[in-house]
């Protein structure tokens, strides 16, 4: 059993209003972490509990293909990126994918849908990256879709097609945490200078 003493100073030593929502902690739970930079990479890390979570990756493949489920399989039926990432001609995203979900008429689950539904462009394909690769890729407007950090923030903090991670539908786990706290976690990170893992 913890002495009292030593069970009082753990108490102190955490902030009273840090919090983990859904698996995912808040930037106030990073605050003890004195040295800028190394709050920065912490904050950062957190942020990979979503960004590498499949609901995540599934979008953000390497290739030309989308992945699909806990498992990353491989999308079927086969599909491929296409023109502008919406899917070949003649068999777009949405030509299964609508604005919203819908549920399957003969058993549980559902067809995932958001407005739009797309791939993430290849230059933002995570799948297989280490900490420190995936973090330098979000930083380079060439390899983030043209964003600036303060564009990047709005984009997890806003975007409806991320939001969806946090909301996708009987029968799949959801990302992480919530988006506002993602949201929250982006601003930390770009605050405290957007420092990368080195590995």
């Amino acid at each position: 059993m913890l002495k009292p003493t030593f069970l009082a100073a753990l108490i102190c030593a955490a902030p009273a209003y840090a919090e983990t929502v859904n698996g995912l902690r808040t930037p106030d739970a990073f605050t003890s972490i004195e040295n800028e930079a190394d709050r920065s990479i912490a904050i950062f890390e957190e942020m990979l509990l979503v960004i590498e979570h499949p609901r995540c990756l599934n979008c953000h493949p390497v290739g030309n293909s989308p992945r699909q489920g806990m498992a990353m399989e491989l999308h079927q039926p086969p599909v491929i990126r296409g023109p502008a990432d919406f899917g070949a001609p003649g068999m777009r995203c949405s030509t299964c994918h609508g604005p919203e979900n819908v549920a399957y008429a003969t058993n549980d689950g559902s067809i995932p849908g958001h407005e739009p539904w797309q791939l993430a462009p290849l230059e933002m394909g995570w799948v297989g990256k280490s900490a420190a690769e995936i973090c330098a890729q979000l930083k380079d407007p060439e390899r983030n879709g043209g964003k600036s950090l303060d564009e990047l923030h709005e984009h997890n903090a806003k975007d409806g097609l991320v939001g969806w991670g946090w909301d996708p539908g009987e029968g799949r786990e959801p990302a992480p945490g919530s988006q506002e706290v993602f949201g929250q976690l982006t601003r930390a990170w770009i605050d405290t200078g957007a420092a990368c893992p080195t590995g």
